[in-house]
C-alpha cells in the first residue's frame, strides 16, 4: 500500500499545524519571523509527540478565497513549509485554502513535501466562498509537467459544502479515485471538528477498494480506535 511506502506505517496518524494568519490576511498581526516559530514550535510537538506526518494550512486566513490566493500568501506558504520539511522526519503536507491547488502542488513540489489536500478535487460544491469546481483536469496536467511525486489526497463530500447535485456517496468516491486519480481520500464531518459517521466512512472504503481512506476531521483520543478499525489514517 501507498501508505506504507510514504509514511511507513500502515494507518498513520496525521497532525495538523493551522498557521497564524499571514501578510495579507485581514487578521494579520505577527511578524513573520514569529508566525514561523509558531508553526515550527507546533509541527516539532506533533513530531515529538508520535505522529506519522503533518499537514500544514493556512487556517488563520479566514475568510478565504475560494479558488487562487494572492502571491504573498504563496510565498508566506512556501517559506513555512521548507522550514518545517528541513525540521521534522516525516511526511509534511500542504493545503492552501480554501481550494487553491496550484499552490499547493507548487509550495509542496519546490519545498520537498509530500502530500497535498485538495477540498474541491472533482464535482461541483456551495460552501462558504461560494461555488467551487474540481479541476482534477488541470491539477493532474500540471503534476506532470512538473514530474512531481507529490501525493494528491483529496475530499469527498467536504466540510462546509453542500454539493450542487446529490450523487450517491459511493459515486462520487469511486471518481475522485478512478478519474480524478487521488491517490487517498479524505472522509470529514460536516464541519472542522466534527467526525464523520462511521457508516458514512465504510462506504467510501468499499467504493474505492485499495485506495487509502483518511477521516479528516473530529478525532480525538477517544473516537480514534474506532475509526481505524474502518479507515486508513
Amino acid at each position: 500500500m501507498m501508505f506504507r511506502e510514504l509514511f511507513k506505517c500502515d494507518k498513520p496518524i496525521i497532525g495538523v499545524v493551522h498557521l497564524e494568519p499571514l501578510p495579507g490576511s485581514p487578521l494579520h498581526k505577527l511578524r513573520m519571523d514569529k508566525i514561523v516559530e509558531l508553526a515550527l514550535g507546533d509541527a516539532k510537538a506533533l513530531y515529538n509527540g508520535g505522529v506519522d506526518g503533518i499537514i500544514i494550512e493556512n487556517y488563520g486566513d479566514a475568510p478565504y478565497y475560494p479558488r487562487r490566493v494572492p502571491p504573498v500568501t504563496v510565498a508566506s506558504m512556501a517559506v513555512i513549509v521548507e522550514h518545517v520539511v528541513k525540521a521534522v522526519d516525516i511526511p509534511v503536507g500542504v493545503n492552501v485554502l480554501r481550494n487553491d491547488w496550484r499552490s499547493s502542488l507548487s509550495i509542496a513540489h519546490v519545498t520537498g513535501a509530500s502530500f497535498i489536500r485538495v477540498n474541491v478535487l472533482s464535482g461541483s460544491y456551495i460552501t462558504d466562498q461560494g461555488y467551487i469546481e474540481g479541476e482534477a483536469h488541470l491539477l493532474q496536467r500540471l503534476k506532470a509537467c512538473l514530474n512531481s511525486r507529490v501525493k494528491v489526497f483529496a475530499d469527498v463530500d467536504v466540510k462546509h459544502a453542500g454539493r450542487i447535485v446529490s450523487r450517491p456517496l459511493e459515486d462520487e468516491a469511486r471518481d475522485l479515485s478512478e478519474r480524478s486519480l487521488a491517490d487517498a481520500i479524505i472522509v470529514t464531518g460536516e464541519a472542522t471538528g466534527k467526525p464523520p459517521r462511521i457508516e458514512k466512512v465504510r462506504i467510501v472504503k468499499e467504493a474505492v477498494g485499495g485506495k487509502p481512506v483518511i477521516v479528516g476531521s473530529g478525532m480525538n483520543p477517544e473516537n480514534i480506535g474506532s475509526y481505524l478499525r474502518v479507515c486508513d489514517g
